[in-house]
């Protein structure tokens, strides 16, 4: 098992998270069934699904956990492009919120290669003898 805390990835999509509660606080009350619990449960997704894989027995668990997370990080940021388009946040705060989300999705990536277990090597071409006959 492993602690969550001391993922650097983690760190990032906790303070993301808090950084859409803060931001969705400002959507119109219209979005208060809308986009505003989608986004949230987007963004919590990431941190929640880090420390959920963290508790998990293997290497593959823990993968699958982190792949889920980078799904909600993509779900997140096309969240954050939709809401800046909708005139809900200014561009400038959700190209942030989007660098963030791809920078975490970045370190997802990472993490992920770090947990793949060693590509077997092909075996080597074996020199066959030659053909009695070819000569």
């Amino acid at each position: 098992m492993r602690d969550y805390r001391k993922l650097s990835v983690w760190h990032k999509a906790h303070a993301l998270t808090l950084a859409i509660y803060e931001t969705t606080q400002g959507f119109p009350p219209s979005e208060r069934f809308g986009l505003v619990p989608q986004m949230r449960r987007a963004a919590s997704s990431v941190p929640s699904n880090l420390a959920e894989g963290c508790g998990r027995g293997s290497d593959a668990d823990f993968a699958r956990f982190v792949r889920i997370a980078a799904g909600s990080v993509n779900e997140l940021e096309y969240q954050c492009l939709l809401a800046r388009d909708l005139h809900y946040l200014p561009a400038a705060h959700a190209d942030e919120r989007m660098r963030e989300c791809a920078e975490i999705r970045r370190m997802l990536v990472g993490l992920l290669s770090s947990l793949a277990p060693p590509t077997p090597h092909p075996p080597s071409p074996r020199s066959t003898p030659p053909d009695e006959d070819a000569r």
